[in-house]
């Protein structure tokens, strides 16, 4: 792979695709996994750029959580598409609803799946877990696949966070990864290649111009919400830790213009909570007391229409930062402060947590250094075996 400087933009795979490796789909009839963030560098939508080639038939169309738009809430099944304008004429799929994987009937006259979205780095995030399915719905049909890959938005270097357990798989934890886990989807992909699907037909169009180090502004491309509760590059960046608040009872700042920048609750004490979190020096972060009130965004809004205090969540330094680090310790304290009132919701936190431990350390205030040793020499081990999957330096 090429090198890039920060006046260069990277190239994505999906234009990489439909330029330099045409001959891959030349010919294919074509099932695109995609939704709104599946646009080129120009803004383009790429069922747009692959229903003007030629050379090839888009066939079908799926789409993940959140919908084909982006505009559905998390954990809402989506059932129906709605396609405005008629400027989408080939079936479009959900793959969040009755279904979450295509069925045989749905990919019945198809050569090649295409997956191109953008991810955001984090195990919890569903759309790996779409490129899962959709790789063994592939395999099982003989069908071609093909990754578009795009950037880590928060890197490729950076991994933090136990690995999911046995038994705690679910579709917000798909595969044994760290939380944080520093691969960009089509490294991503090789690995469920080789550990859960060989038979998978994959090939992966690579960037050019990307380095393992950059952050997605470093890219020079434009930031597009993954979904309704990702609007910055910042939240993507707070998200591996801060997610692990949706399996409490504070609001994690769902309802509000920066989820996952905003935690609180009705009996939480803002100003004593962040000098408490100010004065254990975390890496790359400050904390400042806050009130808000969560709009009701979805049914599942916690302490909607209801004052919260709490605290808005800086990063000073994101190369510094470790967002599981400040979530642990964040947790730490509200257990020690708010024995009465903090609570966890047990199912919810494990299965984000991956395993049922990280919930009972915190319950027994446990210190950090001993909660990350529990996962640091697996985390090790992790990493050393992933540099096979890199493809960017």
């Amino acid at each position: 792979m090429s090198s890039t400087t920060n006046s260069q933009k990277t190239e994505l795979g999906v234009t990489v695709l439909l330029t330099k490796e045409l001959d891959w789909i030349r010919g294919k009839s074509i099932g695109l996994i995609t939704n709104h963030t599946g646009v080129d560098d120009n803004l383009q939508s790429n069922y747009r750029l692959f229903s003007e080639i030629s050379e090839c038939q888009l066939s079908a169309i799926f789409s993940p959580e959140h919908g084909l738009w982006g505009a559905v809430q998390d954990g809402i099944a989506v059932n129906s598409i709605d396609t405005p304008n008629g400027n989408i004429t080939v079936p479009v799929f959900s793959l969040y609803g009755q279904s979450m994987r295509p069925t045989a009937s749905q990919l019945e006259g198809i050569d090649l799946l295409v997956y191109d979205m953008q991810d955001v780095g984090a195990r919890y995030y569903t759309y790996i877990s779409t490129l899962l399915y959709t790789m063994e719905a592939a395999s099982d049909c003989g069908i071609e696949f093909i990754v578009a890959d795009r950037p880590n938005p928060i890197t490729g270097t950076a991994v933090e966070g136990p690995l999911l357990e046995t038994g705690f798989e679910s579709f917000v934890g798909i595969h044994k990864i760290p939380i944080r886990y520093g691969l960009t989807i089509g490294e991503l992909a090789m690995l469920l290649k080789a550990e859960r699907v060989p038979s998978c037909r994959l090939k992966v169009a690579w960037m050019d111009g990307y380095q393992r180090g950059m952050w997605f502004n470093d890219t020079g491309l434009p930031w597009v919400p993954p979904s309704p509760n990702m609007p910055t590059l910042t939240t993507a960046t707070l998200y591996p830790g801060l997610c692990l608040f949706e399996g409490t009872n504070m609001s994690e700042g769902r309802g509000t213009t920066k989820p996952f920048e905003y935690i609180g609750a009705p009996w939480c004490k803002g100003e004593r909570w962040a000098e408490t979190l100010n004065a254990l020096r975390l890496p790359g972060v400050l904390f400042r007391p806050l009130v808000f009130t969560p709009a009701p965004a979805a049914e599942n809004t916690k302490h909607a229409k209801q004052t919260c205090h709490g605290v808005a969540i800086h990063i000073t330094n994101r190369e510094r930062f470790c967002p599981i680090e400040t979530a642990i310790h964040m947790l730490s304290t509200l257990g020690t402060e708010y024995r009465g009132q903090f609570a966890f919701s047990p199912t919810h936190f494990d299965r984000l947590a991956g395993n049922s431990w990280l919930r009972n350390t915190l319950l027994e205030r446990e210190s950090f250094n001993k909660i990350q040793a529990r996962w640091a020499e697996e985390l090790q081990r992790w990493c050393e075996n992933t540099t096979q999957y890199h493809a960017y330096t």
